[in-house]
């Protein structure tokens, strides 16, 4: 039997396309829609104003399913929960949600493992599998959704598995079912895309529509640091991805976010201070200081063993002195890093 493709891996336009290509009207495709990404039904035959005939075409061509839920682990101190789901091939990823108040933030996964190797997460001591689809990304969010009902969710950050921009083509499908006023519930404004940084890709999407916010993982003002503990670096140096980034920040109004995990003695220093400063100067932006959450849970090596957290009164202090010196500084407090749920821990062992 010929695999039928999932109907999550099509946008509006290409749902309207093969609609009329089989004989109804386009606004058969609207119908759709409405029930894949409003209603969030499981079968097609849910579809209460369809025709049979077509319900029974829409079967023949299409699943509606990509992802099962096979775990759930909630951390005791904040109520974090880390759900593992597993692809229709098998594949496992990860997926977190995170309360904050009346706020459910969902960190969604866009690859299987992650090829980037930065040394301070999880994920890529994985290795890589392969990209997820639009409809395994957007699957995430419907799966969660009905997990967590009757609270909502209320903001998406690709921040989960992978890098999302490596993943581009099916990131920005997912971003055009998810910014669709029909989708109710996720706001623009509301979905931040993180990268390791890749200015072609980071050009690409500040002509999109979507104007989603941008994360920069940053971890470090200077080249020389940032290719120890992210080789992507030496490939795309942050002398290539300023313009990208004043571009971006530029095009769709909004102020870049640098993620900033804070290492012991690598990007902690008075001259980080200075480096920080000097680029936040050249790019609308903002600080996200991250603590580093442990890694053990994957055996680590090489330099990934030797990394250690900056305690927390020079991590106070450091965002202090960036706050007195005019910067915009946040910093994340450690959520479900009891489950390996916190940011830089999520990996599977296949």
């Amino acid at each position: 039997m010929e695999k039928r493709l999932n109907i999550k891996n099509l946008s509006i336009e290409e749902l309207q396309d093969w609609v009329e290509s089989a004989g109804e009207k386009k606004f058969r495709a609207s119908q759709i829609f409405d029930w894949l990404y409003d209603k969030q039904i499981e079968n097609f035959n849910e579809m209460k104003n369809i025709p049979k005939s077509f319900y029974s075409l829409l079967e023949n061509e299409f699943e509606i399913q990509s992802l099962s839920h096979l775990t759930t682990q909630i951390s005791d101190n904040t109520d974090t929960k880390k759900y593992l789901l597993q692809t229709n091939d098998k594949k496992l990823i990860e997926a977190v949600i995170i309360p904050d108040g009346e706020k459910n933030t969902l960190c969604i996964s866009t690859q299987v493992g992650c090829p980037l190797d930065c040394k301070f997460c999880a994920t890529g001591l994985m290795g890589y599998t392969r990209n997820l689809t639009a409809a395994e990304i957007i699957d995430q969010y419907i799966l969660t959704s009905k997990l967590l009902a009757p609270a909502k969710i209320t903001n998406i950050v690709f921040m989960g598995m992978g890098e999302p921009l490596l993943n581009f083509d099916a990131v920005m499908r997912s971003l055009s079912i998810f910014t669709n006023k029909k989708t109710k519930g996720i706001s623009r404004t509301k979905i931040t895309v993180s990268t390791a940084g890749l200015p072609e890709k980071i050009n690409a999407l500040a002509v999109s529509d979507y104007r989603v916010k941008l994360a920069l993982s940053l971890h470090s003002p200077f080249d020389k640091i940032r290719n120890e503990i992210m080789p992507i670096n030496k490939k795309h140096s942050l002398k290539d991805l300023k313009p990208a980034l004043i571009n971006y920040a530029k095009k769709t109004k909004t102020r870049i976010t640098f993620e900033y995990t804070m290492l012991k003695g690598y990007n902690d220093r008075e001259e980080d201070i200075e480096g920080l400063v000097k680029l936040s100067k050249q790019i609308p932006s903002k600080i996200n200081i991250i603590p580093f959450n442990s890694i053990a849970h994957m055996s680590p090596g090489g330099l990934s063993a030797e990394l250690e957290p900056t305690v927390y009164d020079k991590l106070f202090a450091f965002a202090e002195e960036l706050r007195f010196r005019g910067l915009t500084v946040m910093i994340r407090q450690t959520q479900g890093d009891d489950i390996a749920a916190a940011c830089g821990q999520l990996a599977v062992k296949h």
